[in-house]
């Protein structure tokens, strides 16, 4: 999934982006605050981590400012400012987690998996469809309780798919979920990765709407 990182120190961010990627998430980094309102507020992100003392414009200010617009990407506070009253204060202006430096990359990566499965009304953390199975935490997907092998690009496809299952998602919606800059992305991409997860779990999982884009559908048994 695609995240924003909002922090101006380079070398802590770098370490950031490295580890989250490292832990599958598609990683965009902003280090200023006018930057990550703007970016936040494109709704193109799963979650956003985002650091307080940032230039040109405070954390809490973009915190304050996006959830004024009704934007609500989850978003984690990721700061050294560890009073009590400063974690009060982001919580309450609308963070929905706050985290104090230094973290393990572990538990970012688990807190932000959290926020997005939270944020989509999910309990749990492995996704299922049928014989089909979609661990986040391992990064790893079972049809009939055997592994199955897939691409970087084919899970991400399939995570954004059924984690979002019951809605279409156009191309273009998968494509931003799925890359974050600096990546091109021929125009057939999705329609491949798309053959790929069918061929390898099944044509019924994922469904074509016809001018419109993909989706898993509900199961009978979902509300």
């Amino acid at each position: 999934m695609r995240i924003l990182l909002a922090e101006d120190d380079t070398m802590l961010g770098d370490g950031l982006r490295a580890g989250l990627r490292q832990a599958g998430f598609q990683v965009d980094w902003v280090r200023d605050g006018v930057a990550a309102e703007r970016e936040i507020g494109s709704g193109v992100y799963a979650a956003a981590v985002l650091d307080l003392g940032l230039p040109l414009k405070d954390g809490l200010e973009v915190l304050k400012a996006l959830r004024g617009r009704k934007i609500d990407t989850p978003i984690l506070v990721l700061t050294a400012r560890d009073a009590v009253p400063d974690r009060v204060t982001g919580l309450d202006t609308g963070a929905d987690d706050y985290v104090i430096k230094p973290v393990d990359l572990n538990e970012l990566a688990a807190r932000l998996r959290s926020l997005v499965r939270r944020a989509l009304g999910q309990m749990q953390e492995r996704l299922c469809w049928g014989a089909v199975a979609l661990d986040p935490a391992a990064r790893s997907v079972t049809c009939n309780g055997e592994a199955v092998q897939l691409s970087t690009r084919e899970y991400d496809l399939l995570h954004a798919l059924m984690r979002n299952t019951g809605r279409v998602l156009s191309r273009e919606q998968l494509e931003q979920q799925m890359y974050s800059w600096g990546h091109e992305v021929e125009s057939n991409t999705i329609e491949v990765h798309i053959h790929h997860l069918r061929r390898k779990l099944g044509p019924e999982l994922i469904q074509t709407v016809r001018g419109v884009g993909y989706i898993v559908q509900r199961e009978a048994s979902e509300p």
